[in-house]
């Protein structure tokens, strides 16, 4: 892999400001469904493959808020475009999604990934899809 722009300590300090909990997609997706009457869900379950940014543990759905550019968007993400040390970062977070993917669904959890844009833009479309879901158990 080709080395980052940055040295490792600056590289190390950029990435650990960057959130990984509570982020501004997620919080505006748990506001838009509790506004909806959606209970029930918890946040990151440290026990779950991925730690889903929402877990409705009852209905076994497990919700990911993905951040377009981060997951690999086709419209915020071109391979080539960010460098080397991008395109393998997003390869391995898509490789990880992946695999958490399975992970869940082998244990009889279903998936629901959102891009964050969606979340914004679309939120009424986001919380019935939420909530299509949950009632299809």
């Amino acid at each position: 892999m080709t080395p980052d722009v940055y040295e490792r300590a600056v590289r190390s300090r950029l990435m650990a400001g960057i959130r990984t909990r509570d982020t501004a997609p997620e919080l505006a997706l748990r506001r838009a469904l509790w506004a909806a009457g959606v209970r029930g869900w918890r946040c990151n379950r440290k026990d779950l493959p991925g730690r889903p940014d929402l877990a409705f543990g009852r209905a076994k759905l497990a919700v990911f808020v993905d951040g377009a550019f981060w997951h690999g968007h086709p419209s915020k993400f071109q391979p080539g475009k960010s460098g080397p040390f991008w395109d393998e970062k997003i390869r391995r977070n898509q490789a990880r999604d992946r695999a958490a993917d399975a992970a869940l669904a082998s244990g009889g959890w279903r998936i629901l990934r959102l891009w964050d844009f969606e979340v914004y833009r679309e939120p009424d479309v986001v919380v019935a899809r939420v909530i299509n879901e949950l009632g299809a158990q």
